[in-house]
């Protein structure tokens, strides 16, 4: 069964295709597979070769082009129907003389697209500068736009059913905090604490399990707790240092993310006066939330909360997120921070992360939430504290 009916697909393709005329663009092609995901329902672990969609403004369903041997995956998990599914020969794949957007070139020409205004994410990870070199040597009569975030800024309202899950993702996270957190012990290996986080997220809950998240669980530990994006090593935890726990669950690729972090031994009274202020910080922007808010004003709710305590915090407090594939589960449309004017409206999906990372040391405590006419709405109910272990 698939996660999505036809018809959700079908409305989604809809919606997109009115941006792309109101941007000007009759063709686009789609190259981030979260967008691809959500346009088709494609679902594989074949983003490591070109692929994409192509989204023609008068075709009801997009067309799906990627290695020929992914091909039956297309037809396994999307809704297209199987004429809309072309597989290219494998001597396209990593070829020095031939690439797949060539392919992708003649398939527009033979079907009098190339004249047209092609729409290309040019800013996303799968897009590189042989796809666009090869486009603009193949396609001399095309005009090429930049159209990088348009379905991003599709997918930010969700609907019931991608609500849904995210709620049981955040079932599944509640679960995978609570077994970080039971891990992280002093004498224990970095390595064995993650194997347990890693099986955690994929064994789910009874009702449903796990899908594998678009990044690996971050847990900076020690003096490494002073950068936010460390992984894990083969070494024992110590007592009297702070972990990081930055962990997301995913179900159906849609993620529910969580930061806490936990202190073996006696924390430094600094960082349990840091902890307080995060977390009323946190509670402040969660208040200011509210639909018909801008998301520099969530922020400004937070900045003016942690102000008297003397800290700051450059870069952005929280951003959008939902569906997605590696490296990133954050959206790529909202942020908050200063400057960011995008009007929070119901059903938008954010994760509020106010991490503090000073030079020996750090202290995240986030919640992934909905946003509602009344305030962020969390998706998880998890204690909001710095934890503490003897």
């Amino acid at each position: 069964m698939k996660p999505f009916e036809k018809t959700e697909y079908l409305a989604r393709l809809k919606n997109a295709k009115a941006h792309m005329a109101k941007e000007g663009i009759e063709i686009l092609l789609v190259t981030d597979p979260a967008n691809m995901n959500y346009l088709s329902g494609y679902d594989g672990w074949s983003f490591y070769v070109h692929q994409l969609l192509i989204v023609a403004g008068e075709q009801e369903e997009p067309i799906w082009i990627g290695r020929a041997q992914d091909a039956n995956g297309a037809k396994v998990t999307t809704f297209l129907d199987h004429k809309n599914i072309i597989g290219y020969q494998d001597d396209y794949v990593q070829s020095k003389v031939k690439h797949p957007m060539d392919f992708v070139s003649d398939l527009l020409k033979s079907r009098g697209w190339d004249k047209r205004t092609v729409g290309i994410e040019t800013d996303n990870y799968y897009f590189t500068g042989a796809c666009l070199d090869s486009l603009r040597k193949n396609l001399p009569n095309t005009k090429l736009k930049d159209a990088t975030s348009l379905v991003n800024w599709v997918r930010v309202i969700k609907s019931p059913r991608e609500l849904e899950y995210m709620r049981q993702a955040a079932r599944i996270m509640e679960k995978v905090m609570q077994t970080a957190i039971d891990k992280v012990s002093p004498g224990v290996r970095q390595c064995d604490a993650v194997a347990d986080i890693l099986s955690a997220q994929t064994r789910g809950t009874a009702e449903y399990g796990g899908d594998y998240a678009s990044i690996v669980p971050l847990l900076p530990t020690g003096i490494g707790s002073s950068a936010p994006h460390l992984t894990w090593s083969d070494e024992k935890f110590a007592t009297g240092a702070g972990t990081i726990l930055e962990l997301a669950a995913v179900r159906h690729r849609y993620h529910c993310p969580m930061a806490r972090t936990v202190y073996l031994g006696k924390p430094p009274q600094k960082m349990v006066d840091a902890a307080k202020v995060v977390v009323e910080g946190l509670t402040a922007a969660l208040a200011a939330a509210k639909s018909g808010t801008t998301a520099e004003e969530v922020e400004g709710a937070w900045r003016a909360t942690i102000a008297k305590s003397g800290i700051k915090k450059d870069s952005r407090i929280g951003y959008s997120t939902g569906l997605n594939y590696p490296p990133d589960w954050g959206e790529h449309t909202i942020s908050l921070r200063p400057g960011d004017k995008t009007v929070l409206k119901p059903d938008m999906t954010i994760h509020c992360i106010p991490g503090i990372w000073l030079d020996d040391w750090g202290i995240e405590i986030s919640e992934c939430f909905r946003v509602t006419d009344k305030g962020g709405e969390p998706f998880c109910g998890f204690p909001r504290q710095l934890f503490v272990k003897a």
